[in-house]
């Protein structure tokens, strides 16, 4: 059974930085492609990043390219996401998922197992 528990949540002024975590548990995840995604409230689950866990290729979404960096401690089995320069428009519930296949793949729905999420909120 695939486990996802994400922290490092919370609340921050416009500009600033927080570091995301997403410990996994339950199998060997070579094979896999670990994402984060975000939601606010009425809007549908947006894509932010993902990471290929064997050899570490990353893909980002354009919105928070040079600002956000993935990347994973495969010892730990952690997934991490470090944001700067936050913005206004960063704020929600940062979710951690994985899936197999291939990695340049944005779509929710494609993304097999999930975390229970974390808030983020970023205020002037």
């Amino acid at each position: 059974q695939v486990q996802l528990v994400e922290s490092g949540g919370g609340l921050v002024q416009t500009g600033g930085s927080l570091r995301l975590a997403c410990a996994a548990s339950g199998r060997t995840f070579n094979d896999y492609v670990m994402g984060w995604f975000r939601q606010t409230p009425g809007k549908e689950r947006e894509f932010v990043s993902a990471i290929s866990w064997r050899g570490g290729a990353t893909y980002y979404a354009d919105s928070v390219k040079g600002r956000f960096a993935i990347s994973r401690d495969s010892a730990k089995n952690t997934l991490y996401l470090q944001m700067n320069s936050l913005q206004s428009e960063d704020t929600g519930v940062y979710y951690c998922a994985c899936k197999v296949g291939a990695l340049r793949v944005p779509r929710a729905s494609a993304y097999e197992y999930w975390g229970q999420g974390t808030q983020v909120t970023v205020s002037s």
